[in-house]
């Protein structure tokens, strides 16, 4: 006769081995009061097929102990997540920024910094006669760059700083340059090729080379390839300084929307010498704003050639530029020469100055000038706002480079044989994990609670977690588009209820299968239409940059979606199998989206086909 704990250990293996038979050999043995196992029999539960939990989907999961998950809930339940932010970004896998190093304040001679990383020089270099401080591949591929160069080579007299290859190919920067050189005398700052090729950079030149002499620096392939993020703060930058000389040179190309905010830069400064060449060039929509740039300077030389040429639309905004300035020198060569438009506002520009020259030379169009400056102004070969613009923009012809070939395409290039680009889909955000539905239920998830959400992930004020954390906040608190249904989901049980509310219980979730043909040609193999190609409903998931594992799921009428073999056009072998949806509706899009910019025509003209990305999803009901 069987024991009768014998009895009960045997029941109760039968029965979690007919939970969790469906996804493997490695979930038998899955602890019970995991979220993992917990996610297992939520979807058995919700989901009315025999379609088992993938793998794909299950990776998203919360990596967290049973007891850690319990220990983090009671946390969360008590709204001290914040003193054990560390360990639990650690165990839960989240996105937070590290902690930095104690401040390497002294260093004697010169020092070259090669592959550092997430360091703290706050008042490193005070007081250093000359010598240079060479900071190459500085943080290169990092997934986090966060570095403090508070107060660095401040009172310094003939210091010079080279920052080559800084921060390339990272992915969320945040930088502070507060406070950098002031007091300075002599001495450059070089910038070569910081931060090419990130994604979200936020780099902040606050009060940089205040009250300097003689202390230039020079901005060269400043954030080109950059993706995203406020770009740069250069506030109070060189106010009061004294014969300081600028460079930005080929700043900005080719990334796509950054911007940049130059407040207060050059106030009151004494024979500066700025240079924008080639600035935001062959970019999309760079984003400037001077504010009070040049007020009160005295006989000061600003250049802006190339700027913004050649770029997709863009905004620039001159608020009191050159203000109360005296013999002040500007010129605008070949600027805001963009395709698709592009809009610059000057307000205030020049407004009480003497003896000043403002040329304007070879300018583009859709521009305003409000309470400006009649004297001292010269415009040559000044294109004026045109209905031009608006037939660029309707026919697209020239706009189409601004979006990586193949990231939107047409529903007939979804047959076999066809050979076409396709764009990056790799993940460039930071892997992170859902969190447990009984963690994330006690964390708030709205903007009005944004301090408390800054206290939990220690996000200072103005920092880059916090922008990053009200950006995803807002877009989830937005109203839905005509149409659309919409939810954004921080854990699995949240998003397969969802997926579920919108379809039904007979589901499943498809992803491309790995990021293979990326930035290359790719041929089409066998093309499947899911529910047999006809229009259907489903729900797309696409990742926002959070702390947590952050989607943004949302349904829109009338699409269909494929399954389709990608083949390598040379070799002819499958290297990957892709799940794309086309939608039929555009008639809501906005005329300047990417899908018309690139495949030119316009709203409810066309239907738009996209590939699903590396580690977002689609949901469908699933086939018979």
């Amino acid at each position: 006769m069987l024991n009768l704990w014998t009895f009960l250990l045997l029941s109760f293996l039968t029965s979690f081995r007919a939970v969790f038979g469906g996804v493997g050999d490695s979930s038998v043995s899955e602890n019970p009061f995991t979220p993992k196992a917990s996610v297992i029999r939520y979807w058995n539960k919700e989901i009315r097929n025999e379609i088992p939990i993938t793998h794909f989907f299950l990776s998203k999961v919360s990596p967290l102990t049973a007891v850690d998950s319990a220990g983090f809930s009671k946390l969360a339940a008590q709204n001290d997540l914040a003193s054990h932010l560390p360990s639990f970004c650690s165990a839960a896998k989240l996105f937070c920024f590290p902690d930095l190093s104690s401040s390497l304040e002294k260093q004697s001679g010169d020092v070259n910094f090669a592959d550092y990383a997430t360091r703290n020089f706050t008042n490193y270099g005070t007081d250093r006669l000359s010598g240079v401080d060479s900071f190459k591949n500085y943080s290169e591929n990092t997934n986090f760059v966060r570095d403090s160069f508070r107060r660095y080579s401040r009172d310094s007299a003939g210091h010079k700083e080279q920052f080559s290859n800084y921060g390339s190919e990272g992915n969320v920067v945040d930088q502070s340059f507060n406070s950098y050189a002031t007091h300075a005398t002599g001495g450059s700052g070089d910038f070569d090729n910081y931060n090419k090729d990130v994604n979200n950079p936020n780099v902040r030149f606050n009060s940089y080379a205040v009250d300097s002499k003689g202390h230039g620096q020079s901005f060269t392939r400043y954030t080109d390839f950059a993706n995203a993020g406020n770009g740069q703060s250069f506030s109070n930058y060189g106010k009061n300084g004294n014969g300081v000389p600028n460079d930005f040179s080929s700043y900005g190309r080719r990334a796509n929307a950054v911007g940049s905010g130059f407040s207060g830069y050059g106030e009151s400064a004494k024979g500066a010498n700025d240079s924008f060449t080639s600035y935001a060039f062959d970019s999309n929509v760079p984003l400037n704003n001077f504010k009070s740039y040049g007020d009160g300077g005295n006989a000061a030389v600003n250049s802006f050639s190339s700027y913004r040429d050649q770029s997709g639309a863009g905004v620039d905004s001159f608020q009191s530029y050159a203000k109360n300035s005296n013999g002040e020198k500007v010129d605008f060569t070949n600027y805001g020469q963009s395709f698709f438009g592009g809009t610059d506002k000057f307000t205030g520009y020049g407004k009480g100055a003497v003896g000043h020259s403002i040329g304007f030379k070879i300018y583009g169009r859709d521009n305003t000038f409000k309470d400006y400056s009649k004297k001292g102004i010269t415009f040559g070969s000044y294109k004026e706002s045109s209905s031009e613009t608006a037939q660029v923009k309707a026919s697209g012809s020239v706009s189409n480079k601004w979006v990586e070939p193949g990231k939107f395409f047409r529903e007939k290039m979804l047959k076999r044989g066809t050979v076409m680009p396709m764009p990056d889909i790799k993940d460039k955000m930071p892997e992170r994990s859902f969190l447990p539905r009984t963690i994330v239920s006690k964390i708030p998830f709205s903007s009005s609670r944004i301090d408390e959400l800054k206290r939990i992930f220690r996000a200072g004020d103005n920092s880059t977690l916090e922008t990053l954390m009200l950006e995803a906040l807002k877009e989830c608190e937005r109203a839905p588009s005509p149409g659309e249904t919409k939810r954004c989901v921080g854990s699995a049980e949240d998003m397969i209820d969802f997926a579920t509310s919108v379809l039904g219980r007979n589901v499943e979730v498809r992803t491309t299968e790995n990021v293979n043909g990326s930035k290359q040609n790719i041929k089409i193999g066998t093309v499947r239409g899911i529910n047999g190609g006809k229009v259907t409903k489903s729900v797309s998931c696409h990742q926002s940059l959070y702390p947590y594992l952050l989607y943004y799921c949302h349904s829109v009428p009338k699409v269909r979606v494929y399954e389709a073999d990608i083949l390598d056009p040379n070799s002819m072998e499958k290297i990957n199998h892709g799940v794309a949806i086309c939608h039929l509706d555009t008639s809501s899009w906005s005329s300047n989206h990417g899908a018309f910019l690139a495949l030119g025509s316009g709203p409810g003209r066309i239907e738009v086909c996209h590939w699903i990305f590396e580690n977002d999803m689609t949901w469908t009901i699933a086939d018979s």
